[in-house]
């Protein structure tokens, strides 16, 4: 071997050691970054504010309990574990509200910092915090102390702040007791009513008639139209639509709106829930039963945080005495009580009630500052909002305000496109801004209570988003009872809320609000009648229920397979609750099935594809081939009913989260030849079918007996932001397993819309609870992801695999066995 030879390879040995050593540096260095940056769950910390230590437990299930002398003190370290655990949710969850995301992201997120700027989200946050009783306030003031104090410590490191080269204690804006109440807006900006649906009306109106615009969207089952007015006819008459403009033009409009990152909000379909209750005499221990599955859109990390707070019997700041502070269940990060979940005497849960509390009115424009008023021409209440953006200079938005509330056509593209603005803006009455909205301290005194009758009480202070709720105790008592406040309309509002009305007319106007004792509410007799008690954001008014709270209820079917599976005539225990919070029977499948039978197909896969159908009987298993046929066909079937009605650019800005099913099944059962065209509804059925078949094939390849619902359903939990990244998704996105659809009881809404995932599950059951009231210390939940909010621990996505199989973690109020201890002290 040559003298050259030799020094080469030894150069090369240099070089490969040189690297390995690099590797094995970084890779050491990396593992010192990872344990520095995830929150200690043991050891000892100090806390600026605390009157006394507090200890905090991590139980078997990896609950947080936090145990203190008093409850300010318990509030103040939830602020702190929330902070270290979820640093980064609410460090952006803070700036979603504050309309500053683009101060971070750029222009990208410059439409929907407008429009939290124009709603005024902080602004109403500030005046109702002002309202609130000076020990709600204490709370909330604790609560903030404990996230400044939390983001103090180790948390800056956490992945998210390191990428994007944020520290939040030198470059983020302290978190504040403001920020809680905000955070509670948002809450119910997220379930909170229907103006995406009036918006969507004048929409369609536009290009069909009032009757075609009934059969599209359809009153609930059961129900006459909420409104005789020809909407079609009055917009036109009004003057209410922009003029054409040129191809060009309207092309690059169409682009901006379908582009829009706030078009969706506003929109109530698929942000639902299940819950029920059983009375002790329809259980089998004696004593109640009750379960609860909020569906919300599924986020990693998850939108809830599961905790304890334990506290002695004391005095509130102002002096007044309370119990003892023992509740466990579902936090949300920004907020410092339990939201779901039990003390050690009862149990409640939540689903979204929907009723009317958004209006949108057309303000009739008189000249550039004036608009049109029942008494006169009134000039607009305008303010100057300086939005920082990164990369570029900033950008001031002038804000403009009715009398009714803020003008949000300003703000939203899709307005802009179909709205004559020379003539008209649109501004929004939501009662969540008002002024008197005290929903949180519902959720502080629901935190002691020891009874149904002081759940009832508590909850006369939810103001918005009103909830059905269902509630037990261990005495035996059962309730259901819709919390919130819902205005009371006119008798000449003859448009029902159902489509924005002439802001210029008085009859149009809220009058008043129903009274607590007046909202829905069933009694322990009646419940014990029927032998349970359900809701799942179906119509929940009793026959001849007189206030109006809206037309734009959740189709019945999810509850419809609650009743069937709650009836079925034995005694039952909590073991059966989890075994229904698991069905995936769809009772919309169940109507569609006779059509299904009648299909054909001139497709290579279409033999084997309509065998599968066969088998097919409307359960949205994860395994079923038919499912997946299923779906995708009537996906398939809805884009070609309704596109050559609505035109592309319509059903594009309409369709995904809003599905059309009572539409299309209407259709289907005239066999509708206006919808389907001249050669019939069977023509496009097969069709559709075909169509199907390509797509399944492109997914899941030619061979069917291999195709199956859940790889192209799966449960997508998406990081916010870097979901949206591509080399950085597989990080902090959590995906699992997933069954059902919109209509199941184990709920799987999917957005076709997706060009990525367009069958993924994005709202599901955001956390399943059952609560067993014969001992409490049975109960069990589980969520979709983790406890911790670093994608690098192992606690970050360890309940996935359990929430896909439907199985559950003790929820107890004790932590014996081996746990975790962090004790925080003054």
């Amino acid at each position: 071997m040559s003298m050259k030879r030799i020094r080469w390879s030894r150069w090369f040995l240099v070089a490969v050691l040189a690297f390995v050593l690099l590797a094995l540096t970084a890779f050491g260095a990396f593992q010192i970054y990872l344990l520095r940056s995830m929150a200690p769950l043991s050891g000892v910390q100090q806390l600026q504010g605390l009157y006394s230590g507090v200890e905090i437990k991590r139980d078997v299930s990896d609950v947080t309990h936090i145990h203190a002398s008093n409850p300010l003190d318990a509030w103040r370290a939830i602020g702190f574990v929330h902070a270290q655990e979820r640093g980064w949710q609410l460090a952006f969850n803070r700036q979603v509200m504050h309309g500053e995301l683009s101060e971070w992201l750029g222009p990208t997120t410059l439409e929907t910092d407008k429009l939290m700027r124009t709603l005024g989200i902080m602004k109403a946050a500030q005046a109702q915090f002002e309202k609130l009783p000076a020990n709600t306030q204490k709370a909330l003031e604790a609560y903030a102390e404990g996230v400044r104090a939390g983001y103090a410590s180790e948390q800056w490191r956490a992945p998210e702040f390191v990428i994007m080269g944020i520290h939040p204690t030198k470059s983020m804006k302290s978190w504040t007791a403001i920020d809680s109440v905000g955070w509670a807006l948002m809450m119910a900006l997220d379930l909170g009513g229907n103006w995406g649906n009036e918006f969507a009306r004048l929409m369609v109106a536009q290009t069909l008639s009032t009757e075609d615009l009934w059969k599209l969207l359809p009153p609930y089952p059961g129900e006459s139209r909420a409104t005789k007015v020809d909407i079609a006819a009055l917009y036109q008459s009004l003057g209410v639509y922009a003029k054409p403009g040129s191809p060009q033009a309207n092309a690059l409009a169409s682009q901006k709106m379908l582009a829009s990152t706030t078009l969706d909000i506003g929109v109530l379909e698929g942000k639902g829930s299940n819950n029920w209750v059983l009375p002790g005499s329809n259980t089998k221990s004696g004593l109640p039963l009750l379960a609860n599955d909020p569906h919300l859109g599924l986020s990693a990390p998850a939108v809830w945080y599961f905790a304890g707070l334990h506290s002695p019997p004391g005095q509130l700041p102002d002096g007044k005495p309370h119990g003892a502070l023992n509740v466990v269940g579902a936090t949300l990060p920004g907020l410092p009580f339990v939201v779901l979940g039990r003390t050690q005497m009862a149990a409640w849960g939540f689903t979204n009630t929907g009723p009317d509390v958004q209006d949108l009115y057309l303000e009739a424009l008189e000249g550039p500052n004036n608009y049109r008023t029942p008494n006169g021409q009134q000039a607009f209440e305008t303010r100057d909002e300086v939005i920082k953006v990164k990369g570029q200079g900033d950008v001031t938005l002038k804000v403009r305000s009715t009398r009714h509330g803020p003008v949000i056509s300003d703000v939203q593209p899709a307005y802009a496109q179909f709205l004559n603005m020379d003539k008209y803006a649109i501004a929004l009455r939501w009662s969540a801004l008002d002024i008197d909205n005290q929903t949180i301290v519902a959720g502080m005194e629901a935190n002691f209570a020891s009874s149904v009758a002081d759940l009832r009480q508590a909850f006369s202070k939810n103001h918005s988003p009103m909830q059905s709720i269902v509630m037990a105790d261990t005495a035996g008592n059962v309730l259901f009872k819709a919390a919130g406040k819902v205005p009371v309309r006119s008798a000449a509002h003859d448009l029902q809320g159902m489509v924005p009305a002439p802001g210029w007319l008085s009859q149009y106007d809220w009058q008043s609000w129903i009274p607590y004792d007046q909202t829905p509410e069933v009694s322990q007799a009646d419940i014990e009648k029927r032998g349970w008690h359900a809701t799942a954001n179906q119509k929940i008014l009793p026959p001849g229920y007189a206030p109006f709270l809206t037309h734009d209820w959740t189709g019945p079917e999810r509850f419809d397979r609650i009743a069937q599976l709650l009836s079925a005539g034995t005694k039952l225990d909590a073991s059966q609750m989890k075994t229904i919070q698991a069905d995936v029977h769809s009772l919309a499948a169940d109507r569609l099935l006779p059509y299904l039978q009648t299909l054909t197909s001139t497709h290579p896969k279409g033999p084997d594809a309509l065998a599968q159908l066969k088998l097919f009987k409307g359960d949205m298993s994860r395994d079923s081939s038919g499912a997946l046929i299923y779906a995708v066909w009537i996906d398939e079937v809805t884009r070609a009913i309704l596109i050559p009605k609505l035109g592309e650019t319509r059903f594009k800005a309409l369709f995904g989260k809003r599905a059309f099913r009572p539409g299309v099944e209407g259709v289907l059962a005239t066999q509708d030849k206006s919808w389907c065209g001249e050669a019939g509804c069977q023509v496009l059925m097969n069709k559709a079918l075909d169509s199907a078949l390509d797509k399944i094939v492109a997914m899941q390849g030619d061979k069917v007996s291999e195709w199956n619902w859940g790889r192209a359903h799966p449960a997508l939990s998406a990081h916010k932001p870097f979901g949206n990244v591509k080399s950085l998704a597989a990080f902090f996105d959590v995906t699992g397993p997933s069954g059902g659809d919109a209509f199941t009881v184990n709920v799987g809404q999917y957005w076709t819309n997706s060009t990525t995932v367009p069958f993924a599950t994005r709202h599901a059951a955001s956390m399943r609870a059952v609560y067993d009231l014969a001992n409490l210390e049975e109960s069990g939940f589980i969520y979709q992801t983790g406890q911790s909010g670093h994608p690098f621990s192992p606690r970050y996505r360890d309940m996935r695999d359990e929430w896909g199989q439907v199985k559950y973690r003790p929820l107890t109020m004790t932590t014996s066995g081996p746990t975790q201890l962090l004790k925080l002290i003054p």
